[in-house]
Order: C-alpha cells, then structure tokens, then sequence
C-alpha cells in the first residue's frame, strides 16, 4: 500500500506517486491513468480504458457467437 499525499499544482489539486510505484505499475509522465469508481466508496486507477474494456468484451462475445460464419466469409 502506497500513501498518496494531494498538493496544490497551479489552480488545481494533484495527487503525486512516489517513483516505486510508478515503477511497479510501469507508468510514468504523460501516461494516462483512468479513475473508476467501486462498490462501497472505493476508487480504482487503472491504465486500461474502460469503455475500451467493454467493447473488447463486446467483439469477443460476437466473434465467439459468430465463429463458424466468419470463418466461411474468411475463405
């Protein structure tokens, strides 16, 4: 567990990472980080978009259904 420690950055308010767990996560400057909000309060950063994430599962269920139709359009 890493605490994280909010500092005033110009008009906004930031949030800094210490380089460990930058280094842990394989992230660094310029790396965009998604906030999901969690059952119960809890917020998860992520670096995987997830709208990105839905719509994967999405192609998948459909090539899955799918399967045999797209490999005779594949021929």
């Amino acid at each position: 567990m890493a605490t994280l420690k909010l500092r005033a950055i110009g008009n906004s308010v930031g949030v800094v990472l210490p380089k460990e767990l930058l280094a842990r996560l394989n992230i660094g400057e310029g790396d965009v980080l998604h906030a999901v909000e969690q059952p119960g309060g809890a917020v998860l950063l992520t670096t995987l978009d997830p709208v990105a994430a839905e719509q994967l599962r999405v192609g998948r269920e459909v090539m899955r259904k799918y399967r045999g139709v797209l490999r005779e359009l594949a021929k």
